[in-house]
């Protein structure tokens, strides 16, 4: 792909009054000590930020609607997406949030529709949100990153491995080339994560050998087909239940208790074996994914971790992680708790959520801040290597087989066209009693 060079803009307007002003802060600023002038670095860094999103879903339009809050000088100028009603509706949504404000500024020649679409919406700004199908994510981070953008993404990453390698390659280039990036794991900015993270590395519970990470629920949404929808639009609109748009909810969600393993253990796995299947959700609408998991992750330093996610309605629900270590056991959260106790129950940390801010929020209040103060955060290679982990749990689920890490990121198994178009058959198609082929346990294959 051809690389485009970063967009250049003045950071001051060219007034004699601006120039002066500036010339006057820098002089002043030349007397400070070292922490005022890091202070003083927001003043000079004060451009107006140009907003893209990429993926105007209900992920999309929430993220948009975060980063325009973080940063006071940041506007959105460009909205891109497969479906123009989407797009529609996303902006509508905008403009009402943000009426009497000059934070919307989307012309209608600047929102695209279409497989390309990213590429026009990037190329107008400084900052891109990516809340597409995860299947498209490797190509339209490259395609930010190679032309010079800061950039929000959600997770997962990738549906594959080629789409892993793709991002693992580009985060070299943000980091070489000191763009921002921020993962939507959200858990890494939540505050009783975080502090349970630091007791961890303090070594309140020792070192961790065994844990349980869960994600048990009824299910999410189906998309029911539509009279005259194509074989494309219809898994582009449900696109939860094919693998090659969503990667299957162990990815798509579990991903989430998957990455808090990884933060707190400090490693990645390095082999998966288990097992799952369709016992529920068995019907044409949800696609070809399976509705359970149960996976042993191994560890380099001899932790194993047992993770089991869940779509299945009237069964028990549990979002959460639990840890045991040599001194003491760990339980978290998505509700905003942590504890951590000795083996015989005495408590070691407990927290609570008390008005902690909202960690959806806090991701992009720490993009923008590390943008304004020419810092940088890394969170792609983390967010490469937490979707390789439940990709390889994948493969231990559809395969039956025990998979090695070292084997399985070399897969050339690519289930994401390069070049799509409205026209294109997609990678998988109904049989003729309207089914789709679902993974088989010791036939199918993963790597």
């Amino acid at each position: 792909m051809k690389k485009n060079k970063p967009n250049t803009s003045q950071l001051y307007k060219n007034s004699r009054r601006t120039f002066c002003k500036n010339t006057a802060l820098f002089t002043a600023g030349m007397m400070m000590p070292a922490m005022e002038m890091n202070a003083m670095y927001n003043v000079f860094n004060d451009k107006k930020l140009k907003l893209a999103l990429v993926g105007c879903g209900g992920r999309g339009t929430g993220a948009a609607n975060q980063a325009l809050k973080a940063d006071d000088n940041v506007e959105l100028v460009a909205m891109a997406d497969a479906f123009e009603d989407r797009l529609t509706g996303s902006l509508a949504q905008l403009e009402k949030e943000f009426s009497g404000s000059d934070k919307v500024k989307v012309k209608k020649q600047n929102c695209f529709t279409g497989f390309d679409a990213y590429k026009k919406a990037i190329d107008l700004a400084d900052v891109v949100i990516l809340t597409t199908p995860p299947g498209f994510r490797p190509y339209h981070f490259e395609y930010a990153i190679n032309a010079g953008k800061h950039v929000f993404m959600e997770k997962p990453v990738a549906t594959d491995v080629p789409g892993i390698r793709k991002v693992l390659d580009a985060a070299k280039i943000a980091k070489e080339n000191k763009l921002n990036v921020v993962v939507g794991l959200q858990r890494r900015y939540q505050r009783n994560y975080i502090k349970t993270a630091e007791q961890i590395k303090q070594g309140e519970i020792g070192k961790i050998l065994s844990g349980q990470v869960y994600w048990n629920s009824s299910g999410v949404w189906v998309k029911p087909r539509q009279a005259n929808q194509s074989e494309m639009e219809y898994q582009m609109r449900n696109w939860y239940y094919f693998n090659w748009l969503c990667g299957d909810h162990i990815l798509e969600q579990h991903i989430h208790n998957i990455d808090v393993a990884n933060w707190f253990i400090g490693e990645y796995p390095i082999s998966a074996q288990g097992m799952g299947g369709r016992q529920v959700r068995t019907g044409p609408d949800h696609g070809e994914i399976f509705d359970h998991h149960f996976v042993e992750f191994k560890y380099p330093g001899g932790a194993v971790i047992s993770s089991q996610c869940r779509h299945q309605p009237g069964t028990m629900s549990k979002v959460g992680e639990g840890f045991q270590g040599t001194k003491g056991i760990v339980e978290t959260n998505d509700a905003g708790v942590a504890k951590l106790v000795d083996f015989q129950g005495n408590d070691i940390f407990r927290y609570r959520s008390r008005n902690d801010p909202n960690p959806y929020q806090e991701e992009h209040n720490k993009l923008f801040e590390s943008i304004r103060n020419g810092e940088v955060i890394s969170d792609a290679e983390n967010g490469a290597k937490s979707t390789m982990a439940a990709i390889m749990g994948r493969m231990a689920t559809y395969s039956g087989q025990f998979i090695k890490y070292e084997e399985a990121i070399k897969s050339n198994l690519q289930l994401v066209p390069e070049d799509l178009s409205w026209n294109s058959t997609p990678p998988v198609t109904p049989n003729s009693d309207g089914h789709y082929t679902i993974p088989t346990p010791g036939k199918t294959r993963v790597i």
